[in-house]
């Protein structure tokens, strides 16, 4: 019987199922050559030359405050250089989200190699696009945003649409956004009212994006987007997404590069990485 973590780690776990199916033995082979633990992504390059992307959650570490403390929030440090990613993926579940940020950012490296293999797999990828590009928004209709996703806030604000912004540190948030905002308690509430769910994928970090995704109303136009998110969409498809907005990492060197100075996504797409659309055929 899975336990109820391994339930909402589902996404994840069916991902890296795949990832497995896919790749074989030659998993065995593919360690980490290169990681960088940046102030806003983490940033990993395999030794196959596959580079992959996650969100980086200091703030989920109580413990990194002062080093004595910090070296508990990353015990390996120095060590993870050389480590085979079928460690990575082993280890993932199982300590705090920092360990949990280097495995995604690993599968999205290997869910890299499998284009690169086999193309777009079966799927529709799209580079330099966005998710809502050209979407039309249903009369009438009621969308949600789940984290502070500035241009999603922007565009739902230019375009004067009924929204609410689910985010846990509502200090992100401009003035303006505030009235909007809604208290944990009712996230599911008005999951469930919204014909348009934005729902960033630093989800997958908290273990919250299966819960909202069962949430969601039938027929919802489910958009999961951010880096976080690049990996194979199958898992995610057969919740209900979609589409994913996600990152390609296309020159993995250059890339750590930027985030070992302290970059964002400002300093890195169209460089470095390309945004990219993953979506059903």
């Amino acid at each position: 019987m899975n336990t109820k973590k391994e339930q909402e780690s589902g996404i994840l776990r069916d991902t890296i199922a795949s990832l497995q199916n896919t790749l074989g033995d030659q998993l065995d082979a593919m360690e980490i050559e290169r990681i960088v633990i940046g102030i806003f992504f983490t940033g990993v390059k395999l030794n196959n030359g596959h580079g992959g992307l996650c969100f980086t959650p200091i703030k989920t570490i109580p413990e990194a405050v002062c080093c004595p403390s910090s070296a508990k929030a990353m015990p390996n440090s120095g060590k993870i250089k050389g480590t085979k990613v079928t460690k990575i993926l082993d280890n993932m579940f199982y300590g705090n989200a920092m360990k949990r940020s280097i495995g995604i950012a690993v599968m999205n490296a290997l869910s890299n190699t499998v284009w690169a293999m086999r193309g777009q797999n079966g799927h529709v990828i799209q580079k330099g696009a966005d998710p809502l590009d050209d979407y039309v928004f249903p009369e009438g209709g009621k969308a949600v945003v789940v984290g502070a996703l500035v241009p999603y806030l922007r565009m739902l604000k230019n375009q004067n649409r009924d929204f609410c912004i689910l985010e846990k540190d509502v200090s992100t948030l401009k003035p303006d956004e505030l009235p909007r905002h809604v208290p944990e308690e009712r996230a599911h509430e008005k999951v469930a009212e919204a014909d348009l769910l934005i729902i960033t994928g630093t989800t997958l970090l908290n273990d919250t994006l299966e819960g909202l995704l069962d949430a969601a109303k039938p027929g919802a136009d489910i958009f999961v987007v951010g880096p976080t998110a690049s990996m194979l969409p199958g898992a995610f498809f057969d919740r209900g997404v979609t589409s994913i907005g996600g990152v390609t990492v296309t020159k993995p060197d250059l890339l750590l590069d930027i985030l070992a100075e302290a970059g964002s996504g400002y300093h890195f797409f169209g460089k470095s990485a390309d945004k990219v659309v993953i979506a059903r055929p």
